[in-house]
């Protein structure tokens, strides 16, 4: 797996490292509402649900830093696997976002873009 990719991953992890404390921990202030979703309203019906999609992005996170942990001690095939299918997940994720509320397009596109670029850079 090349540099770009490597690197990318790495931005990717840290990427859904942030938005996890956001969604599961932080999601009460007002700015963090807005940051997420375009509204400073509070909607106490959602938290449960974001507390449980804050941990699905440390969980995609985790998963990235898992492949790169495998490819770089000596177990390239299963860490690139690892990576390309998380990266794939993210990109589903991402354009899943985005048609379901086209106004979320900027959480979409930060979810999606870096992962998307990890599969561009290893597809050619």
């Amino acid at each position: 797996m090349d540099a770009v990719s490597q690197v990318f991953a790495m931005v990717a992890a840290a990427i859904h490292l942030v938005a996890w404390p956001l969604e599961s921990f932080l999601y009460g202030h007002p700015r963090v509402r807005y940051l997420l979703t375009g509204n400073t309203a509070d909607a106490p019906e959602v938290r449960l649900w974001r507390f449980n999609v804050g941990f699905y992005n440390l969980f995609l996170a985790l998963g990235l830093v898992t492949g790169l942990v495998l490819l770089h001690s000596g177990h390239s095939g299963p860490g690139r696997a690892v990576i390309l299918y998380i990266a794939a997940f993210m990109v589903a994720g991402g354009i899943t976002l985005f048609v379901s509320e086209p106004k979320l397009w900027h959480g979409a596109l930060a979810q999606a873009a870096p992962a998307a670029v990890i599969l561009v850079t290893e597809a050619f």
